[in-house]
């Protein structure tokens, strides 16, 4: 699966304010990409505030929060700026592709439409055994 961030960064005409945007997904491991966009986005002016917000987020993973919130915190670059304010769903979005793909499907489909080709059922099984190459 490919997790993918998408970020938008917004600065206000004063700026006082800058907001990141994110969209896409947020997981353990792409949470360093947006490391040094809050970085940067703190040191534009001297105590500028930043919000991250992840409100139209299609997937966040909460370990993903509690890393950029903890990088956040102890960042030694930026220190005496205010905190970073971090804008998220009351519930993080889980990535749950299958069920979606499933509903999808389903949907364009309609009731009592035939299974797609290239579905495979899990009574049919392979009748004879792939040949292997020798070499």
């Amino acid at each position: 699966m490919h997790h993918k961030l998408s970020v938008l960064v917004q600065v206000d005409l004063d700026g006082k304010h800058v907001r990141l945007v994110v969209t896409g997904c947020v997981t353990e491991v792409n949470h360093r990409a947006l490391c040094p966009l809050v970085r940067r986005a703190r040191t534009l002016v001297p105590g500028i505030a930043v919000i991250v917000d992840a409100t139209a987020a299609h997937h966040v993973e909460p370990a993903a929060v509690d890393l950029l919130r903890w990088a956040a915190e102890h960042d030694d670059a930026v220190r005496g700026t205010p905190p970073v304010e971090f804008v998220l769903p009351h519930e993080l979005p889980a990535h749950d592709t299958v069920t979606r793909l499933a509903a999808w499907t389903s949907a364009r489909r309609g009731p009592g439409a035939p299974e797609p080709v290239g579905t495979r059922h899990p009574a049919r099984r392979r009748t004879a055994p792939r040949a292997r190459l020798a070499g």
